[in-house]
């Protein structure tokens, strides 16, 4: 250990040792130690030159649909910036800061240079804070959200003269033109839309105030003028509320009428508390240096940001891919049972709910659409094509950790009929091994349904007819099979837990007859690797990719055919380069990492499955050493401030495409936690 990492740990010992108590409310204590240890793993700051600027990071929390930034301009001083509203359309900055301070003398003369004056910055998994001094005064900013609805910002003012001081203060804000006006509504700010049927409020907490509108785009709230004593403080809470209606806005309005800033704030971080214990404690031994803890902060605040409560079309709670990216704001099904099993580590209410969210759109015949989304006016859901099949894995894993049989019960019918829709539907020749398809017959739908949009193995596949609605590729693809070999080992698992011994014995036979066709037919003996094949499982269709270690994670491989694979994964002039196990093979004429979204690029979830399937095998020593260089190699996974992202040039490790990315933070966890 260096002395960096010395330091860091000696700290983090001090830390664990105490308690700080900052409430005023008996038996409120807010425990600091991860928190504390792990602070500012994302930089927030930013302010918006527009109000589709998405060049910085969002702190949100509670599944609430809005966010906010660390201001970075006096454009947005006083407060935070935004929020980022992903009420309307796919996400726009209703302003550059929404409720932002203003402090004058009796002269009228500003008390705070802010831009000089800003001192701190930070945030951790429960709250922003920031802070600005000089020799006047001190004012202390925190933001934490008290529900999914709403958010409240906590200003003290200290009087740091030696003097009494006259203080003359307000809130102000000016909006975006994202098609919404300010209104007065019982001397609360109304905020009303064109483009989306929440509602926002802004309110000062616990002090009336003066409001004032300019026109349907301004407003300011003149609060009243106090002396304030020589080393005195004063706070200010300011509420903003964005609700949709399928909740109640006079049920919340009580909440914030009733609340204490320092029980909510204190209620938070002990929930992030907890949380960040049970990742970071019970991490895999091989990965107890400090710098993975910090990964395991990183990758939970991650899940934190893209966490949206049930809202319109989404009757439950689940998390975006990556609220950065316009087009991610909805639940994808893989990505949904990914995410399920990076929160079962430490959140399993609402990995249970992430479940849920899909099989609310499951069709009488076993069907799990591929996405939804809030608001079909803005996106329809696709119901073009699925994804691949690893929803068992997911529910089998939350089992595990919670062994929740009404949870169990829920799901387990669900869970099996889309298995037996994979054999009634995608499976072209009825010989018990399936294809990826689509429901209205494009081939480019098919391609999705895989996950692997543009693999190369798909360049020259056709589609066919099975039957009305239903259509399969003109081949049968290994990761495909190798899920659904998977599935009929955790299918008899749930089944055994409800004592559904016929089920469970069903399943285990399919999986011995599945398992040896898979060995025998998509194993290529010469290459010592596993492709696609053509229906009749004569023809190789080769260019080495990620599938082929999916029979690894499976275990649908034998000994030595998981060995011969190892071999090609632990190649550097194959797939063991600066950033491990990418999608296909570095010395194909067609990889290019920079032009192919699956051409070359790594997504984490793969390279998990590659890791994963080593130690299916007892390559143990590869796999700590791969997951080591996996996360070394990928820029700004280690260390804080930069975001996870979609996925990373294998060859140089830049972070490509959209940043704050769920699944490959929940990929991290798994890669981290897993033996």
């Amino acid at each position: 250990m260096d002395i960096k990492n010395t330091i860091v740990a000696l700290l983090i010992m001090l830390c664990l040792g105490c308690k700080q108590d900052t409430s005023k409310n008996e038996g409120a204590t807010i425990k600091t130690n991860y928190l504390e240890a792990y602070n500012s793993v994302l930089n927030f700051e930013g302010t918006p030159k527009s109000k589709s600027d998405r060049n910085m990071l969002m702190f949100s929390d509670q599944g609430a649909w809005f966010a906010y930034s660390h201001p970075d301009s006096t454009a947005a001083y006083g407060g935070f910036s935004g929020p980022f509203l992903m009420t309307q359309e796919n996400g726009v900055w209703i302003s550059r800061c929404l409720a932002a301070l203003q402090i004058t003398d009796d002269a009228g003369n500003a008390i705070m240079d802010w831009q000089k004056d800003i001192t701190y910055q930070n945030s951790d998994a429960g709250k922003l804070r920031q802070t600005f001094k000089n020799s006047s005064l001190k004012i202390d900013q925190e933001l934490v959200f008290m529900s999914g609805h709403t958010a409240l910002a906590r200003t003290t003012i200290t009087n740091l003269s030696g003097a009494d001081m006259n203080i003359n203060s307000s809130v102000a804000g000016n909006l975006f033109d994202v098609g919404i006006q300010i209104s007065n509504e019982n001397n609360y700010v109304k905020f009303t839309s064109q483009k989306s049927d929440a509602i926002g409020y802004v309110q000062i907490v616990d002090e009336a105030g003066e409001l004032s509108l300019e026109g349907t785009s301004s407003y300011k709230i003149n609060l009243a003028a106090y002396s304030l004593q020589a080393g005195a403080s004063k706070e200010v809470i300011i509420a903003q509320t964005f609700i949709f209606p399928e909740y109640s806005w006079t049920e919340e309005q009580k909440k914030i009428q009733n609340v204490q800033y320092d029980t909510v704030l204190n209620v938070v971080q002990n929930k992030k508390e907890d949380e960040l214990k049970v990742l970071i404690e019970n991490r895999k031994g091989n990965f107890g240096d400090d710098k993975y803890a910090t990964v395991l902060a990183k990758a939970h605040l991650t899940l934190q940001n893209n966490w949206r409560i049930p809202a319109g079309e989404l009757k439950h709670q689940g998390l975006f891919p990556s609220y950065q990216y316009e087009w991610f704001h909805g639940f994808w099904s893989w990505d949904s049972w990914k995410h399920a099993v990076g929160l079962s580590y430490y959140n399993t209410a609402l990995a249970k709910d992430q479940m849920r969210a899909m099989f609310d759109y499951q069709s009488e015949d076993g069907f799990i659409v591929d996405c939804i989304y809030r608001d079909t006016t803005i996106e329809a859901h696709n119901y073009r094509d699925t994804k691949p099949p690893l929803s068992a894995w997911a529910v089998a894993r939350i089992i595990e950790k919670d062994p929740d049989m009404a949870f169990l019960e829920e799901m387990y019918p669900k869970l099996k009929k889309y298995h037996g829709w994979w054999y009634n539907k995608r499976d072209h020749d009825q010989d018990g091994l399936c294809e990826f398809g689509s429901t209205d017959g494009t081939v480019l739908a098919a391609k999705w349904e895989s996950g692997m949009d543009n693999a190369i193995r798909f360049d020259a596949s056709k589609i066919l007819r099975n039957s009305e609605g239903a259509y399969s590729l003109d081949q049968e693809s290994v990761d495909l099979n190798a899920y659904l070999y998977a599935e009929k080992l955790f299918l008899s698992f749930l089944a055994e837990k409800l004592e559904q011994t016929e089920d469970a014995h069903t399943f285990k036979e399919e999986a011995v007859v599945l398992k040896k066709r898979i060995q025998e037919q998509f194993y290529d003996e010469e290459d010592g690797w596993f492709y696609d094949t053509n229906l009749d499982g004569t023809r190789f269709i080769k260019g080495a990719g990620s599938e082929g270690w999916t029979a690894l994670w499976a275990r649908a491989a034998t000994q030595e055919q998981a060995e011969a694979v190892k071999d090609k994964m632990m190649d550097p002039e194959k797939f063991y380069t600066k950033v491990p196990f990418q999608t296909m093979s570095k010395d194909h004429p067609k990889f290019d990492p920079l032009n192919g979204y699956w051409r070359g690029p790594n997504w984490l979830d793969q390279a998990y499955f590659g890791v994963k399937g080593l130690r299916n095998y007892g390559f143990d020593q590869d796999a700590d050493q791969a997951t080591i260089q996996i996360i070394a190699g990928a820029k700004g996974i280690l260390g804080k401030g930069s975001s996870i992202r979609e996925n990373y040039h294998p060859l140089s490790g830049e972070g490509l495409y959209a940043k704050n990315f769920s699944w490959s933070a929940a990929h991290l966890i798994m890669l981290l936690m897993e033996e």
